[in-house]
């Protein structure tokens, strides 16, 4: 799995209280049991909801396509919220 993000805003990211990680440890997700679901059609955007160390994070994302295959864009990301805790705990 391939991954692409503007390093500046993971850099704002990971300096903002209520983020706390830039786009580097947010691929963490995707490297243990995580929830997936459709956010947005135009442009076609998907959240996955999963743990970075101790912390549950939901992350916005988009599957683009280049010469060498499919890669994910990270768009933004921030701590999951209580409905979204009760999303990952009822689907994983």
């Amino acid at each position: 799995m391939r991954f692409e993000f503007d390093a500046e805003k993971s850099e704002r990211l990971r300096k903002n209280p209520k983020r706390g990680i830039g786009f580097e440890e947010a691929q963490e997700i995707f490297a243990r049991p995580y929830y997936q679901d459709r956010r947005s059609d135009d442009p076609e955007q998907f959240r996955a909801i999963g743990w970075v160390g101790r912390l549950l994070y939901s992350l916005i994302f988009e599957v683009r396509e280049d010469a060498d295959g499919d890669y994910y864009h990270l768009v933004t990301l921030w701590r999951s919220t209580r409905e979204e805790k009760e999303l990952y705990e009822d689907h994983s």
